[in-house]
């Protein structure tokens, strides 16, 4: 579809560009204490350095900047998408600058530190079962677009190109870059597939030899926030499967002991689904002899005031 060049479209387009340098170009820092073998070193890409807080804060921004380009967002129209948090922060933090209304469908039970960040940003938040998870968030969003269509724009980031182009578009590169292209691992869990997807594919391009390796949850009750148990769940339309080298399994309790592990050895105060990939990382740096292990932490542990507490009390 061409680009929309009326005077609205120009505007929200500089603003964009603004915003832009507050998107991506993360820091990779390297995780010590965790791997004995001194020829593996573990990286990790510290996501949550950048507007919105998260990893997803690179597809929002593509996704939005796509759909004003295109004319699909403007006008007034509500940015519609359903989301477990981190995305519907993201779309907050750049709906907020911009001046796009967003309306987002929830599980109720996402985290209180996100719901209060979305009513920070004037995120309208439409609650969905919590037994339903993101799957019931994404049927109540395709609901309402289909009720009100003239209202909304659906961006649909379990179905929408722009999210894994993204990562490929920046996470990739930037990894290279910053590993001088001596990454050997690739690690990386699966929420909407975006970031395994495009960094995955990207990579291969760069060097077929870098093996990229996929975490799921263990099972359909983790709680591990944003990954998908897809046996179980709604596969995103743009997954490929292919794409992988090696699939692991990661627990909550796996995850909740490396968010310990990880205070104590290296002072990181992780999320849970930082955590769980940080342990997917450091099962695959010690099963190899030699190399470079990198993976995503997609947001802070800050967001999850009562997964901290918890692990406070156990100790």
């Amino acid at each position: 579809m061409p680009l929309v060049k009326d005077s609205q479209t120009e505007l929200l387009l500089k603003r964009l560009e603004q915003i832009r340098a507050y998107v991506g170009n993360t820091p990779l820092i390297q995780i010590k204490g965790l791997v004995e073998n001194p020829a593996v070193s573990v990286w990790a890409k510290l996501e949550w350095n950048q507007l919105g807080s998260s990893v997803k804060t690179r597809p929002a921004f593509q996704i939005i900047k796509n759909a004003i380009e295109t004319g699909s967002l403007g006008n007034g129209k509500h940015l519609l998408d359903a989301s477990s948090g981190n995305t519907g922060v993201a779309y907050g933090a750049i709906g907020a600058a911009l001046g796009i209304p967003i309306t987002l469908c929830l599980p109720e039970n996402a985290s209180e530190q996100k719901k209060a960040s979305l009513a920070y940003f004037g995120v309208n938040i439409v609650y969905t079962s919590r037994f339903e998870s993101t799957d019931g968030a994404q049927d109540k969003a395709m609901e309402l677009y289909l009720e009100y269509p003239e209202k909304y724009f659906y961006a649909d980031q379990y179905g929408n190109a722009q999210n894994w182009k993204a990562h490929y578009m920046t996470t990739a590169p930037e990894i290279y870059q910053q590993t001088g292209g001596a990454l050997t691992h690739f690690v990386a869990a699966l929420g909407t597939t975006g970031t395994f997807t495009g960094t995955s594919r990207r990579l291969k391009e760069l060097n077929p030899e870098i093996q990229v390796v996929a975490l799921h949850p263990d099972s359909a009750l983790h709680g591990l926030e944003g990954w998908k148990h897809l046996e179980t769940a709604k596969v995103p339309a743009f997954y490929d499967a292919s794409l992988a080298d090696q699939n692991l399994r990661i627990s909550t309790e796996e995850a909740y002991r490396m968010m310990k592990q990880a205070a104590k050895t290296s002072g990181l105060l992780l999320s849970p689904s930082s955590a769980g990939a940080l342990a997917g990382a450091v099962k695959v740096a010690n099963s190899i002899s030699r190399g470079m292990v990198v993976t995503i932490f997609p947001d802070h542990g800050s967001n999850y005031p009562d997964v901290l507490k918890a692990l406070i009390k156990e100790n």
